[in-house]
């Protein structure tokens, strides 16, 4: 059982700042890959809508149903996905998943503020809601046409 200092430093002030503040959360009309993702252990939801342009995201959408965590998650994503290719996609996903589960580094540049997630590693529970918004994400890039 967590007592309550390790809740504080779960929900940090950043977590919950970023969480709070999810930006491109207003409904895309024009794109051309999409996707939904759930995490079954928490219940959590992400819905992702992507415009690419010359293999790079121009326009972005989600629809975030997530934890203070996962929200934190795709806020960073969110806030850095504009210009992005998959291959950096991918790369932050890895980076993050090796953070949380194999005490990996921080993920790199545009992804380095996923470092506040740090206190989750202890919450294998939570894993799945923090990854949910770069597998949605990625998913979209493989259902674009």
């Amino acid at each position: 059982m967590s007592n309550n200092s390790d809740m504080i430093d779960l929900y940090s002030k950043r977590i919950l700042e970023f969480a709070g503040n999810i930006p491109l959360t207003e409904p895309l009309n024009d794109f051309n890959g999409t996707a939904i993702r759930r995490s079954p252990l928490c219940g959590s939801n992400l819905q992702v809508w992507i415009k690419i342009e010359n293999n790079q995201i121009v326009k972005y959408s989600h629809d975030v149903k997530t934890c203070a965590l996962g929200q934190a998650s795709a806020s960073i994503l969110a806030s850095k996905i504009i210009g992005l290719k998959k291959d950096l996609v991918i790369n932050g996903r890895d980076q993050l998943f090796e953070m949380l589960t194999n005490n990996g580094p921080f993920p790199d540049i545009p992804f380095s503020n996923l470092e506040i997630l740090l206190p989750a590693v202890a919450y294998r529970n939570r894993h799945a809601s923090i990854m949910l918004c770069f597998e949605a994400t990625l998913d979209a890039f493989d259902n674009a046409n």
